[in-house]
């Protein structure tokens, strides 16, 4: 495998990319020897949340930008990624998965996934390419790729309702699992829906990278 996409939403997990499980991606791969790059869409934030409070921020970010601040200034707007670049792609969890990346978190079963993201998504489903989804990221699975496909969120029942309502098929899993559907060529994992520290949330990325260097 040569290069990895790995697509962001922003950073910080109450309004961007889970930054351990952004990480934890970043790490997983570049001690396997595997280039990555990662991308964003250029977008304004959904909503930008104080951390330290929880409360939220009357002010607006770019997601591109926020990114960049876990890439260490390495982003590509996702709008120019071209799919022949990449072997697989993977998508961190956090709230900007379903406020930024798509809008899931706001309009629930009936969301959209945000247009450029989609595309690229697609784009690497077409072309049968692997790609893996942490956290709460797997309910972009079914829009992706349609009814019928194994996933996980861990055990969230409002999630896996809805995810069930889209079509997707759950499968509930520990934090240190994963699922893989070989059909689709998708690995998901619940990561932080389910860990309690970043050392569960390492090895569950690491089983999923590695299922994905298996396609």
């Amino acid at each position: 495998m040569k290069s990895v996409a790995v697509v962001l939403s922003g950073c910080g997990v109450f309004d961007g990319s889970e930054i351990h499980e952004a990480v934890c991606t970043l790490l997983a791969l570049d001690k396997l020897g595997i280039s990555y790059q990662c991308l964003a869409p250029n977008i304004t934030q959904t909503q930008v949340v104080n951390h330290l409070t929880h409360q939220p921020m009357q002010e607006e970010r770019n997601v591109l930008v926020e990114s960049a601040r876990i890439a260490r200034g390495d982003t590509l707007d996702i709008s120019k990624a071209n799919v022949d670049d990449y072997d697989a792609a993977i998508y961190p969890g956090g709230f900007g998965a379903v406020l930024n990346n798509s809008s899931f978190a706001l309009q629930g079963v009936n969301f959209e996934i945000q247009p450029d993201v989609l595309a690229f998504a697609k784009g690497m489903a077409t072309a049968k390419k692997p790609q893996g989804f942490l956290c709460i990221s797997p309910v972009l699975i079914s829009q992706i790729y349609g009814e019928g496909v194994q996933l996980t969120i861990g055990n969230d029942q409002p999630t896996t309702d809805a995810v069930t309502a889209m079509g997707g098929i759950h499968i509930e899993t520990s934090v240190s699992e994963i699922v893989i559907d070989q059909k689709h060529r998708v690995v998901s994992t619940a990561a932080y829906m389910l860990a309690n520290g970043i050392t569960e949330v390492a090895e569950a990325v690491d089983k999923l990278v590695n299922a994905l260097l298996a396609f």
